[in-house]
């Protein structure tokens, strides 16, 4: 068994500048929304505990009163989710109006979606201004009315990731569409997560074009707080059942989020209430389960202590855990003491305010990003007392004995390339320029870093997408499954950075011509590279390393650039983590699934099997063990078959004609 392994710490300076507010009582995120407040199409895009709910409020209420907008729609995807937007006075702070929410108007009480559209038809024909109700009412409602009948108003959809463009997986996303082509609704879209393209994309490229974005990144959100200064990002690899290794990472004197694996995945032990009555035996002895709020107090086995958990996986009893959720978002959320730990399955991530927690352990890989970031922004609010807050996977090894190897090693990359992901979220930002002859001379900007041959962005779609886009353009070519493999090594940097990664912009940006996916790409592959670089400082030089070595950063190119794989780092990470015998069915695993090669990324690296075969003063050999070598001797190999079959082609198209 291996030790935690961070792949990501960060440090940050505190300044408070992300929480302090104005004289309107804005936070700094919440400015600059309101400054795009005049947008009819509104994406923001901003972390959790970032008060976007607080600034759809000032958008809304400026829309009301300044915009000539009637009524606002308020919807979220679970009712717990919808006190984030109840009544709220916002004069005494400075803004010019309150948030106001008639109790007839909050469709988030308990009773069906569908048996609610009466009440919010009756909304729309009535004189109320604001309304909350779910994603379900919502599209119940679509259904029952014409896209007109939105005119005039201001359509808010929270946690705007459950909205996809894939009509058949979620009508919402559809629907949507039809009513900003059909009326003229304002939309102010919320989310927080940057991961919104898990499996399909929320919307069109053509759609998204149509919103105003802002972005609210992880480091301004961090870097600005009081209380919290670091953030950890690790994981901790187990052979046998989770239940046995828990323990090794469970620090029962850290406020712990653990969210036990789905019954469906290969780490469950598919008896979910068994799984939590482990974990509770491990703590110690149960003393009592208080009758009204489901809190559970477990006496430690080591020290004696009273250890107060809340239960959320056993849902036999819907009552008492609607009381127990209750109590979470009531009590627990504003005392310190009123519960310690939260077991958990599919609940107690998104929208879930638990200021306190310092520790997610999440058990099993989880594909999709954005459970991942919202899981990691349970323990990211900012609160009086926590210095220090962490993530952790527990992940299972892959055993060779064991059938599903593949799908074992590419969760333990894909989980470590996404922390690698997170490490450049979480970091500063840079703005790359163009090095030209005469740029040594002078001060050098802050936050600037000039590269030779680079290309800067030359439209506005393009800056774009670089503003607001990168992170989750990063997101989607992670999960694209041949990158997976790519990122381990099984490919050279080069195919990587100028096959792969221009091959996955194009699918995501349709309307990017040529010139424009380089740039793009450059940017992609110059931000990765240079976040997941180690640099240091020395005198007034600053190194960057980069393929083993460090470069002045003065002195880098974008060739060197692409010379290195952007997400390097999994591959050493996971060698460093894991045993030398399961680093070896890893590797096994990766040569096995080796990248199929297309016509594209063999003659992409053509030239360098030229000019290896005459330093060499041979061809590559196929069973050369050198990977480069054998990879060259492959493509080589692959090209002459596909000219033997174009020969062929010929030849039968020939005979065609002639006959």
């Amino acid at each position: 068994m291996n030790k935690l392994l961070n792949v990501v710490d960060v440090t940050y300076a505190q300044t408070g500048a992300s929480v302090n507010t104005d004289a309107l009582g804005m936070r700094e995120m919440q400015q600059r929304v309101f400054a795009q407040r005049d947008a009819q199409h509104l994406l923001v895009k901003a972390p959790p505990a970032s008060g976007k709910s607080r600034a759809l409020m000032f958008v809304a209420l400026d829309k009301l009163y300044n915009q000539g907008r009637q009524k606002v729609i308020v919807a979220v995807p679970e009712r717990s989710i919808g006190a984030s937007f109840s009544a709220t006075s916002l004069t005494k702070f400075g803004f010019f109006a309150d948030w106001e929410v008639k109790p007839e108007h909050n469709l988030c009480d308990p009773g069906s979606s569908q048996g609610k559209v009466g009440a919010f038809i009756d909304f729309l024909n009535g004189p109320g201004a604001v309304l909350i109700c779910t994603h379900a009412t919502l599209r119940f409602a679509f259904e029952k009315l014409a896209p007109e009948a939105f005119d005039g108003t201001v359509l808010a959809i929270d946690e705007f990731h459950h909205v996809s463009a894939d009509v058949e997986a979620n009508r919402l996303g559809a629907l949507l569409r039809e009513v900003m082509n059909g009326s003229d609704a304002h939309i102010v879209a919320m989310t927080g997560s940057y991961f919104r393209g898990d499996s399909v994309p929320v919307l069109s490229a053509e759609d998204e074009a149509r919103f105003t974005p802002v972005t609210f990144n992880y480091y301004d959100q961090l870097n600005g707080y009081e209380h919290l200064k670091s953030l950890g990002i690790g994981h901790h690899f187990y052979q046998g059942r989770y239940t046995d290794a828990i323990g090794e990472v469970f620090d029962l004197g850290k406020k712990t989020i653990i969210h036990i694996p789905n019954v469906n995945s290969g780490e469950s032990t598919k008896d979910k209430i068994e799984e939590v009555g482990f974990i509770i035996d491990s703590i110690g002895h149960v003393e009592s389960t208080d009758p009204e709020t489901g809190i559970i107090s477990i006496r430690r086995a080591d020290n004696g202590a009273i250890v107060r958990v809340a239960d959320l996986v056993d849902d036999t009893d819907q009552k008492k855990r609607a009381d127990t959720l209750h109590y979470l978002s009531t009590f627990a959320s504003k005392d310190r003491d009123g519960v310690d730990v939260i077991l958990a399955l599919g609940m107690a991530k998104e929208g879930f305010d638990w200021p306190f927690a310092e520790h997610a352990l999440t058990v099993g890989y989880r594909a999709s990003l954005t459970e991942v970031i919202q899981i990691i922004g349970r323990v990211t609010r900012d609160s009086p007392g926590k210095a220090h807050a962490q993530f952790t996977n527990l992940i299972a090894e892959p055993d060779a004995s064991q059938g599903e190897v593949k799908v074992s090693v590419n969760n333990m990359l894909k989980a470590i390339t996404a922390s690698l992901l997170m490490e450049q979220v979480l970091a500063q930002n840079f703005t790359f320029k163009t090095k030209r002859t005469g740029d040594d001379d002078g001060p050098k900007a802050p936050g600037v870093i000039k590269i030779k041959g680079f290309k800067e962005p030359s439209s506005d779609r393009v800056k774009q997408i670089v503003e607001t886009d990168l992170n989750d353009l990063k997101a989607t070519i992670l999960q694209d499954d041949t990158f997976a493999r790519a990122a381990a090594g099984s490919v050279d940097p080069e195919t990587t950075n100028k096959v792969l990664i221009p091959k996955i912009i194009r699918e995501r940006y349709p309307d990017l011509d040529e010139s424009q996916v380089e740039e793009v790409r450059q940017q992609v592959v110059v931000d990765s590279v240079i976040k997941n670089g180690e640099v240091r400082e020395v005198g007034d030089k600053r190194f960057i390393k980069m393929a083993e070595k460090f470069v002045n950063i003065d002195d880098i190119n974008i060739n060197l650039i692409d010379s290195v794989n952007p997400f390097q780092r999994a591959f050493e990470v996971m060698s460093k983590s894991v045993t030398p015998s399961v680093l070896r069915i890893i590797s096994d695993a990766i040569t096995a699934t080796r990248v199929e090669f297309t016509d594209e990324e063999a003659f992409a690296l053509f030239p360098k099997i030229q000019v290896w075969a005459k330093v060499n003063g041979r061809k590559p050999n196929v069973r050369s063990e050198d990977p480069t070598e054998k990879r060259y001797a492959e493509a080589l190999l692959y090209l002459q078959k596909r000219k033997q079959q174009h020969l062929a082609d010929q030849r039968a198209a020939q005979m065609a004609d002639e006959a």
